[in-house]
């Protein structure tokens, strides 16, 4: 059984079709690439797997569940980072950490655990106003990392980072993939991002897959790296986001 498998969904906003009848399956473990221009879908796609937002027509199942029937259960299984992701600015790292940890009658090992994880340390007791965008970044991915998650959403997590920061944030990604617990699904507008983190590359526009496979499956003697292919396939180029519906 795949762990995440996606069957033929769409979702439309009145006039706007945002999701035509896409279907693809993530094995366990996977790390999983979802690209696209500005409206392609992507939001709309992942709010959907996260149960944040029902489809019209098809079915998502993780770990062979539906989220109309087994919300409860999945909500345990699962992490997730989104676009803008706000806290108290009043809080320290740890205090916002264990108010989280709360929501899953989590300990204080688990905040230790993520804090460690994600390279805090040194700024446990600093309060959220006073943090870098970098830092918040690392807090908002240590909050999806709280309850060990099977299955992790990152929906652009490194835009407007230096390459500093970004480069930090990979590193604790692949330091996660490497233990092979978990499955990612990532949105991303960075290319270089998708080739370093994702095991297979999923292509959207407007609201259809047009492209899927891994790197090197995708790429063909006209193109030499992600970017190139992605201005083949949808002549577009990637710039900084806009909301997506």
């Amino acid at each position: 059984m795949p762990e995440i498998s996606v069957q033929n969904i769409s979702k439309s906003f009145r006039d706007v079709k945002a999701v035509q009848g896409i279907s693809f399956e993530i094995e366990r473990g996977e790390f999983v690439g979802l690209l696209g221009p500005n409206g392609a879908g992507k939001t709309t796609t992942v709010e959907m797997l996260e149960g944040l937002r029902r489809p019209d027509s098809g079915h998502i199942f993780i770990q062979g569940k539906t989220w109309d029937r087994n919300e409860r259960d999945l909500r345990k299984i699962i992490g997730l980072s989104l676009q803008e992701t706000r806290f108290a600015e009043k809080l320290s790292i740890r205090e916002t950490l264990r108010l989280f940890a709360s929501f899953f009658d989590l300990g204080i090992d688990n905040v230790a655990e993520v804090i460690a994880m994600t390279g805090l340390d040194a700024k446990a007791d600093a309060m959220v106003g006073s943090l870098s965008g970098g830092q918040r970044q690392r807090l908002a991915l240590a909050v999806a990392l709280l309850n060990s998650p099977q299955v992790l959403f990152l929906d652009e997590p490194t835009t407007g980072l230096d390459p500093h920061s970004r480069l930090d944030l990979w590193n604790i990604l692949k330091t996660l993939k490497d233990k092979g617990n978990t499955t990612l699904i990532l949105t991303t507008h960075y290319m270089e991002e998708a080739e370093t983190l994702c095991d297979r590359i999923i292509i959207i526009d407007d609201g259809q897959i047009i492209r899927t496979g891994q790197l090197n499956q995708l790429l063909d003697p006209d193109t030499r790296n992600l970017d190139e292919l992605f201005i083949k396939l949808t002549g577009k180029q990637l710039h900084a986001q806009n909301d997506e519906r």
